[in-house]
């Protein structure tokens, strides 16, 4: 960081000010006396001073800070332009607007026509367009580029101001202080030094003078300024360099979860396969095994060959009477020939496929057959003495 001294000071002529009769009463505790008529600027003060303005300005700096640079004085308009652009920081150095701290976002949107302007310059789209509406935008672009070519790259309000002279940049200042952001002056005899922040006493009219004070703070604004310019790259890369690796492990996370719910997926659905086959197996073997007859209900017995016309028979003539001469029935003539009639007729044997189901029945059968065995066990005396009847009668 470049230093100041005495004598560097006072080979630029840092220690001339004012005339005696041009002289503000303010600046009295930073005059060390007079010689011929003119004030001499105590540089013992001054270098103390522009120490401490430097060490403010780099330590702006280095926390990101940004300066305003302001001299629209002939002495100071090279070294302002010079030094901002090598610290890249906004400056002005042709015209002082009114506003342009006070009124700032009107002045981004003249900053923003200005970029407007001179992107379709470089693209050449200005070309392409009539005559006259040409030379229009082209005077506008000029207009803008002279008042506010220093602050195009100025997005927000400065955190300081540096100012070369107090009473040329008169606007800046009062802006300055209303806004209350630190103004850094090189103040001479002839001005008040009450509004500023980090007063630095000296002569503002000689150009080696302007060039070294703005120098000495722009050097130092410029060793911050890399400092933190090194150090912003190093945490960007740092940042991206973290966002690259969490990028990767999120796909990895995503990756690994897309497996396992493709996993998930597959047991499932082999699970379901699983399930319909089971379920396809145990219809089928239900379609080939045979009906089972209800729990608790008793099927009906199978009617035997021949069985109802004998029973139908003995009743009948059991009921009826027998008119003389008829033939007796068949029952009848069993009956008066001594042959009883079996309780059960034999019935036809059922098929192989039927033996399961008939052997089932019998119980069943047997129990329905009692009965009718009763029926014509009692009906075999009525059937004999009929019989002895139609025999008398024969005889007689």
């Amino acid at each position: 960081m470049p230093e100041a001294g005495l004598k560097e000071l006072l080979e630029a002529g840092v220690h001339f000010g004012h005339q005696t009769r041009r002289w503000n009463p303010n600046m009295r505790r930073y005059i060390f006396g007079e010689l011929d008529g003119i004030h001499i600027i105590d540089l013992v003060q001054t270098e103390a001073l522009l120490e401490n303005a430097r060490r403010f300005v780099g330590e702006l700096a280095s926390g990101g800070g940004t300066v305003l640079f302001v001299g629209t004085k002939k002495q100071a308009r090279g070294p302002v332009e010079e030094w901002a652009d090598r610290c890249k920081m906004p400056y002005v150095n042709q015209r002082c607007l009114g506003g342009l701290l006070t009124n700032f976002n009107t002045m981004s949107a003249r900053i923003a026509r200005l970029h407007e302007l001179t992107g379709w310059r470089d693209e050449g789209k200005l070309e392409l367009l009539p005559t006259k509406e040409r030379m229009g935008m082209l005077a506008e672009l000029a207009k803008l580029e002279f008042n506010l070519g220093g602050v195009r790259d100025m997005e927000r309000l400065p955190d300081a101001v540096f100012v070369t002279d107090l009473k040329t940049e008169e606007i800046a200042v009062r802006e300055a202080a209303r806004l209350r952001i630190p103004i850094i002056a090189l103040v001479d005899t002839n001005c008040d030094p009450t509004p500023i922040d980090y007063v630095i006493p000296g002569n503002d009219d000689a150009i080696r003078s302007c060039q070294l004070v703005i120098g000495t703070i722009g050097g130092a604004i410029d060793e911050g300024a890399s400092a933190w310019r090194v150090q912003e790259e190093r945490r960007i890369a740092e940042e991206m360099e973290r966002r690259k690796k969490d990028e990767e492990e999120r796909k990895k996370r995503e990756e690994e979860e897309k497996v396992r719910v493709a996993a998930e997926e597959a047991a499932k659905k082999a699970a379901a396969e699983a399930e319909a086959a089971k379920q396809a197996a145990q219809a089928q073997a239900q379609a080939k095994a045979p009906a089972a007859p209800a729990q608790g209900q008793a099927p009906p017995p199978a009617p035997a060959q021949g069985q109802g016309a004998p029973a139908q028979g003995s009743s009948g003539s059991a009921a009826g009477p027998v008119a003389a001469g008829d033939p007796p029935p068949p029952a009848v003539a069993k009956a008066s020939s001594g042959a009883v009639p079996p309780a059960t007729p034999p019935a036809e044997v059922a098929p192989k496929a039927e033996a399961p189901a008939v052997a089932e029945k019998a119980p069943a059968e047997e129990k329905a057959e009692q009965p009718v065995a009763e029926e014509k066990a009692e009906q075999a005396p009525a059937a004999e003495k009929a019989a002895e009847d139609v025999k008398e009668g024969e005889k007689s």
